[in-house]
């Protein structure tokens, strides 16, 4: 069994750091998918895909690899720098504000 630790990064929609506080292991597929003739939708009998672990540290998720018997690889956590405005969101919206404010 073969799964990956990584610390996921913010989706394009969020703002804030929801969800990207933790470190994720996922397992790596074992059998590819398979189209249903019937319906078109795609299946799998691999049911470790639908898993999904949260850890505190990098360091949990691997003892937890090692004690299951897991070869995991180690994706090295991306660090964004934040995006912080002086005036904040209020400043759209500024009295003092030199340009007209348009989305």
């Amino acid at each position: 069994m073969r799964a990956r630790i990584y610390k996921p990064a913010k989706t394009a929609m969020q703002s804030g750091q929801a969800k990207t506080k933790q470190w994720v292991l996922d397992y790596a597929p074992e059998t590819a998918r398979e189209i249903d003739p019937l319906m078109g939708w795609t299946s799998s009998d691999d049911t470790q895909r639908q898993v999904r672990l949260r850890f505190d540290t990098c360091e949990a998720a691997e003892t937890y690899a090692r004690e299951n018997g897991i070869e995991v690889e180690v994706q090295p956590e991306q660090i964004r720098k934040p995006n912080i405005r002086p005036g904040g969101y209020g400043d759209n919206f500024s009295t003092t504000r030199k340009g007209p404010w348009t989305h």
